[in-house]
């Protein structure tokens, strides 16, 4: 991944768009730091989409019967905490 300094990424930010659309993402750094990253749209839909919970058991490849029994006595009565 490419590093490139704000000051020159507004001299040469087409190029910068184009290497993100090709698949190349660029990172704009100030004073030395990172402070950005140039994705293309497609790209940052990708990894913009954060699965619920909900879709995530949805996709569990198991049967229900992979899932262990829960367990009755409260986790603070398991670990022999305070009643």
């Amino acid at each position: 991944m490419k590093e490139i300094q704000l000051k020159d990424v507004k001299a040469t930010l087409s190029a910068a768009v184009d290497r993100a659309i090709a698949g190349e993402p660029t990172i704009i750094t100030r004073h030395g730091r990172k402070e950005a990253v140039l994705v293309s749209f497609q790209e940052w839909e990708r990894i913009s989409k954060v699965p619920t919970f909900a879709d995530l058991l949805l996709t569990f490849p198991g049967e229900p019967q992979d899932i262990p029994e829960r367990r009755r006595k409260p986790a603070r009565a398991l670990r022999g905490g305070c009643p």
